[in-house]
């Protein structure tokens, strides 16, 4: 066998590990050098920034840069960017905001920007000395880390609350200080990882030097400290609500209260079973994700936090909600978001900048409402689909698109294939067997196609 491990590839240039991979990896490597080279940017200075965001990279990886328009939220009307490779996400979360639009539109508000970070640690004495000497170890902590939230406390932010935390029932000796954070613009994660990190070494230095806890002779050994991406107190709520009347175009042939009734059950299936959960909650994170690329925020972190948000009550559930009482419906979700504005990649990165510019320059809190309102106008348009015509007529629709350019179908051939298949149900198969005919001038058999 073959050995394609390598020492010190990350000390290579660019040109040599590209080179490598191509050699090693592909069949022909000179097609494969080329092809990754043409998504280099053209702009040399420009590719060197995005170089510079990762490691080890050799080419640069593209997703579509879309826009959903009409977005009302609280009056505004905003464009939102939308970064994703699925088809008819875009679509959907378009026609939910406009939709919406004509309803009053949708209403947002942050209830909550507290984020958390801990270190945990082990300590062998007696839990009742470390408890007595908290008061003590705050105000220390505090003065210690001066140098590092002077800043943050200028712009009204800074360390809120610190915890101790005793978990020797569920650990032998495991301890944690559970420390909320405001950090204002910024999504934080550098300024909070900085605080726990000099945390851990002011409190081992007092656990040496304190009278309550020297006596102890015992030891504290830090474990670890790094920020939790939970942030169950950093929330934004979004919602629409309307006349169940209104609603009068959502149901395609449906009745406008038959319509409410159906949907606002469809979000109860969501609520109790888990498996619906997962995809439904997946659908939410369609339209968030996008918004989160799109501005450079970290998509890993808000998915983690907004599943276990899911499931804060010991069972995996829907995000959003839906009633209808008293003549009204009312859609709405509360989700954890902590996102940023300024810090990170957000200026960095050309198109995060030019995101950020295109939804007016919010702050982090109108920011974490656009992305919210997103994912609800996501779960609307969605849910809508899948209890009035389904949702594979529009989705397939749009990927027939996709299927088309996968047979390298001529821009004639995709022009004929999307007026042929304006009433027929989409597959690949189905679309395959339209370009094999198409080819040969032939007109495509019935039995080609599922009526």
């Amino acid at each position: 066998m073959q050995d394609k491990t390598i020492s010190g590839f990350s000390r290579l240039s660019k040109e040599e590990k590209l080179n490598w991979i191509a050699e090693q990896f592909f069949e022909k490597p000179q097609e494969t050098i080329k092809e990754l080279k043409s998504f280099w940017h053209e702009d040399a200075e420009q590719q060197r920034v995005f170089d510079g965001f990762s490691e080890n990279t050799v080419s640069n990886h593209f997703l579509p840069f879309g826009i959903a328009p009409n977005f009302v939220i609280n009056g505004d009307v905003y464009a939102v960017p939308m970064a994703i490779e699925e088809s008819s996400v875009v679509a959907a979360a378009s026609s939910a905001a406009k939709f919406w639009s004509k309803r009053g539109g949708f209403h947002a508000k942050v209830l909550s920007t507290r984020k958390v970070g801990q270190v945990h640690f082990s300590w062998t004495g007696n839990s009742a000395a470390l408890k007595a000497a908290m008061p003590d170890i705050e105000q220390q902590l505090r003065e210690d880390t001066r140098h590092i939230t002077t800043n943050m406390e200028k712009r009204g932010g800074g360390i809120q609350d610190i915890e101790l935390v005793d978990l020797t029932a569920e650990e032998p000796g495991y301890y944690q200080l559970r420390v909320t954070f405001e950090t204002c613009d910024s999504m934080g994660a550098n300024f909070i990882n900085s605080v726990l990190e000099e945390f851990g070494v002011s409190l081992q230095q007092m656990a040496a030097t304190h009278d309550l806890l020297r006596r102890e002779e015992a030891s504290l050994d830090i474990i670890m400290a790094i920020l939790s991406n939970y942030t169950p107190e950093c929330v934004v709520r979004t919602w629409v609500e309307c006349p169940v009347e209104a609603l009068d175009a959502a149901g395609q042939n449906m009745d406008a209260a038959t319509f409410a009734e159906k949907f606002a059950k469809a979000i109860r299936i969501a609520q109790i079973d888990p498996y619906r959960a997962t995809t439904h909650n997946k659908g939410i994170f369609n339209g968030i994700d996008a918004v989160v690329l799109a501005t450079a925020n970290d998509f890993r972190a808000i998915e983690a936090c907004g599943h276990a948000y899911a499931a804060r009550d010991g069972r995996y559930r829907s995000l959003s909600s839906c009633t209808v009482k008293d003549g009204v419906f009312k859609f709405w979700m509360d989700l954890p978001l902590a996102v940023g504005t300024v810090g990170g990649l957000t200026r960095l990165h050309p198109i995060a900048r030019l995101s950020l510019e295109m939804l007016g320059h919010p702050n982090a809190e109108t920011l974490m409402m656009i992305i919210a309102t997103t994912g609800l106008a996501q779960n609307f348009a969605a849910v809508r689909s899948l209890v009035t015509t389904g949702i594979q007529k529009g989705h397939m629709k749009m990927h027939l698109l996709n299927i088309l350019n996968h047979l390298k179908a001529t821009p004639a051939e995709q022009e004929q294939a999307a007026a042929f298949f304006a009433d027929k149900v989409v597959s690949f198969t189905a679309v395959r067997d339209y370009i094999k005919q198409s080819h040969n001038n032939r007109l495509v058999p019935e039995h080609f196609l599922k009526k």
